[in-house]
């Protein structure tokens, strides 16, 4: 069997420690052992090369075997125990191995059992931590704000642990750290309120402190123990991400060793998922704490992440109060509707109360309302266009967050923005004037690596470094952002009520003008019925007398246009007779009934008799269905299709229209989007002179006449008339023309609408 340690050996310095994979580091710190069972076979497959200091076996001789051969009875039925755990789940089992007293500290990986046993040493009694345990829910009670509360927990912890120093340490958006509360010996310098940069703590770093929320330094000069394995472990890069001994970063110890400090042990802050904040506890040299004393003090650090909120909370209740009662103003007050109410609004300074602004802005169909100290519309109109429907944009620092805009203007960094759902700029925004303040960092900012003759090492100084942060407002609470939003979305129901009574007045209004127009319609279709016709029927009478009496004064010239004026009078007759036949149709009344088809038609057909027999034409109908319409209409619509058939008749060939129920389906027209099996589809064909296909929809419009002929006597309403009563019952009329071969006619009565009527 060859044994081969798996220490991770790539290279790791200050420009790929970004990268580095912290948690397979293949070695341990030394204050413990380490064993990964397979979960499968029951065997340990990997074994730290420090097995030998506390168990007295050296790992060659661990390596591939089961537990039972490793430890006594009891402590192999307590171990096979653990094989049930979670994966993710951490157990702790207290036993006694090789004379010694351990805790073995276990979890479940995918394929392995790893468990890291610790010596138990200088135990704390259990009775001394509830006792302080005790005094800290006792003291807790009397804390109101999260300060307190940390300051508190800092305060208890050290008491605990005996560490040093216990800083609270809370990051900000972007993870630069800054120490909220500390505890710490009267002689060491204080580092309460400094800040630290975002690179101290990688993201890979900030990542494990997620997963496993409690790291131990207990000396930070050790030599790391490496793991072995043997060469038939196909994996051998064994995740340590839930170790408690698991190796750090030697970027990371060489941190720690120019900060002078010796020990560390370190607690993640956890609020809904994320990292809030650490506490961080330094020593000045090594230092050991057993398992009972970290559990202890990580529970009262989730003390710290169960309150945040509702601290919080607290210590806004003035601004929440007060924000909400700027809401509560506008909900009070009686608005009319219509655009003053919004300059109204707008123009109340309660506006700025809502969230604790400088100024406010409300984008409106690209008008633009401004209150306070607002930038240029130019600015405001750039702003407006960075999110829509109902999207929400806050910012303490424009500058920062919004350097894309170039702005000139920008003495109001602090931004909070609302949009309106309705896919357009229209927004409200609310400004705040940019806020100086000083930040106190442990060093430099900007030096966060060093370097030196020996090349890139992180930085070695942490004294004061002062800086003056610029283009940056007060931070918006979520009180105010609560409150704005509570006013946006007043202020848009507001709005869309406004909208909505000019829509109606506008409407009320075109009402009106129709029926004015209607009546004037009304008017003039009476003037075309009587005042037209009288002085015509004069003309035509004067015409037959002239033409009656046998006047040889009168030459053959002026009599044949005495006969043109006759005809053209009669034309004329004709024309506005149609055109009334025409409008009458918009104010038909009739009842719909239920409409025998072919009754219908051969009605038709017997009252043209002997104008089919002059054109020597045959109309043959079909079965029809019933339908549900207005008689007369329907009438007037075959009538109109029939005399149509019979003007336009080939004089060269028999003349035949039929009328049929359609039994093959057909091309709709592109612009028409129905289902055919809803309609009764009655096919109309003659074989007359027909008409170009591109005069399929054209033949439909009012006065439209396709041949000029002066023989063919018609005003160009026909068809028009047609399409109109075919309106009038919910249904469609389609020609289709071909030159020289005829016209069909295709008439959709709807099915649905004869049911509807039963």
């Amino acid at each position: 069997m060859i044994i081969k340690d798996i220490v991770n050996r790539d290279n790791v310095n200050l420009e790929n420690c970004d990268q580095e994979p912290i948690h397979i580091p293949g070695t341990i710190q030394p204050h413990g052992f380490l064993l990964a069972i397979d979960l499968n076979t029951k065997k340990i497959k990997f074994c730290s090369g420090n097995v030998d200091v506390y168990l007295g076996i050296p790992h060659e001789k661990i390596l591939d075997k089961n537990i039972s051969e490793i430890f006594n009875e009891e402590a192999s039925v307590s171990i096979n125990a653990l094989f049930t755990l979670s994966p993710g789940k951490v157990s702790v089992l207290k036993t006694s191995v090789a004379g010694n007293d351990f805790d073995f500290i276990a979890h479940n990986t995918d394929n392995y059992l790893i468990i890291e046993a610790e010596k138990q040493q200088d135990v704390t009694k259990t009775s001394d931590l509830v006792d302080l345990s005790r005094d800290f829910v006792t003291a807790m009670e009397d804390t109101q704000t999260l300060k307190e509360l940390c300051d508190l927990v800092a305060v208890s912890i050290k008491k605990i642990t005996g560490y040093d120093r216990v800083m609270v340490y809370r990051f900000d958006e972007q993870y630069n750290g800054e120490v909220l509360s500390e505890s710490k010996n009267d002689d060491l310098e204080g580092f309460l309120g400094l800040h630290y940069p975002h690179t101290d703590i990688p993201a890979q770093a900030r990542q494990l402190y997620i997963k496993n929320q409690l790291r131990v330094i207990v000396d930070v000069n050790y030599v790391p123990t490496a793991i072995f394995t043997t060469e038939n472990v196909k994996n051998d890069a064994l995740d340590l991400s839930l170790s408690v001994l698991r190796s750090v970063s030697p970027i990371h110890i060489q941190y720690l060793q120019n900060m002078g400090v010796g020990g560390t042990l370190t607690i993640s802050l956890l609020l809904r998922g994320k990292l809030w904040g650490l506490i961080a506890c330094h020593h000045y040299s090594a230092k050991y704490l057993t398992y009972d004393v970290r559990m202890s003090a990580k529970l009262l650090g989730h003390f710290i992440t169960s309150q945040i909120d509702s601290r919080n909370l607290n210590e806004e209740y003035e601004i929440r109060n007060k924000v909400n009662q700027a809401v509560s103003h506008f909900g009070s007050q009686v608005y009319e509707l219509n655009r003053n109410s919004l300059e109204k609004i707008i123009n109340d300074p309660a506006i700025l109360q809502v969230c604790n602004a400088d100024g406010f802005a409300a984008v409106i169909n690209h008008t633009i309302y401004k209150f306070g100290i607002t930038p240029n519309d130019e600015t405001i109109k750039l702003l407006s266009q960075q999110c829509e429907n109902g999207q929400h944009f806050k910012t303490e620092s424009l500058k920062t967050d919004l350097a894309k805009l170039e702005l000139k203007d920008n003495d109001l960094p602090g931004i909070n923005l609302f949009s309106f759902k309705k896919g357009s700029n229209d927004c409200l925004i609310w400004f705040r004037q940019e806020s100086l303040r000083d930040v106190n960092w442990a060093g430099d900012p900007g030096k966060s690596i060093e370097k030196d003759k020996n090349g890139l090492s992180p930085r070695k100084s942490f004294a004061l470094y002062q800086q003056t942060v610029k283009d940056h407002s007060k931070p918006w609470l979520e009180s105010e952002i609560s409150a704005s939003s509570g006013f946006a979305n007043f202020f848009e129901k507001h709005l869309n009520s406004v909208l909505l009574s000019e829509e109606e007045e506008k409407q009320r209004q075109l009402a009106n003008t129709l029926i004015q127009t209607n009546a004037e319609l009304e008017n003039i279709n009476y003037i075309s019925t009587h005042d037209l016709q009288e002085p015509l029927r004069k003309i035509q009478m004067t015409a037959s007398v002239l033409l009656g009496n046998k006047n040889e004064h009168i030459s053959p010239d002026v009599l044949e246009k005495i006969v043109k004026m006759n005809q053209f009078a009669g034309r004329m007759q004709f024309l506005i007779k149609d055109i009334l036949k025409y409008t009458q149709l918009n104010y038909g009344t009739a009842a719909f009934e239920n409409v025998n088809l072919a009754e219908l038609l051969r009605g038709i057909k017997s009252e043209m008799v002997e104008s089919l027999v002059e054109k020597d034409a045959k109309l043959d109908v079909e079965e029809m269905p019933s339908v549900n319409g207005v008689s007369f209409l329907l009438k007037q619509l075959f009538t109109n299709l029939i005399n149509n058939s019979l003007k336009f008749s080939d004089p060269s060939r028999l003349s035949t229209i039929k009328i049929a129920l359609e039994k093959n389906a057909f091309k709709l027209p592109p612009a028409v989007d129905l289902s055919l099996t809803d309609y009764h589809i009655i096919k109309y064909t003659d074989n007359g002179v027909g008409f170009e296909p591109e005069d399929n929809e054209k033949i439909f419009k009012i006065f439209t006449r396709l041949y000029n002929s002066q023989s063919i006597v018609g005003s160009g309403i026909g068809l028009a008339i047609c399409r109109k009563i075919m309106q009038t019952h919910n249904g469609y009329i389609f020609a289709e023309g071909k030159p020289n071969k005829g016209a069909t006619f295709r008439i959709l009565f709807p099915k649905k609408l004869m049911e509807i009527k039963k």
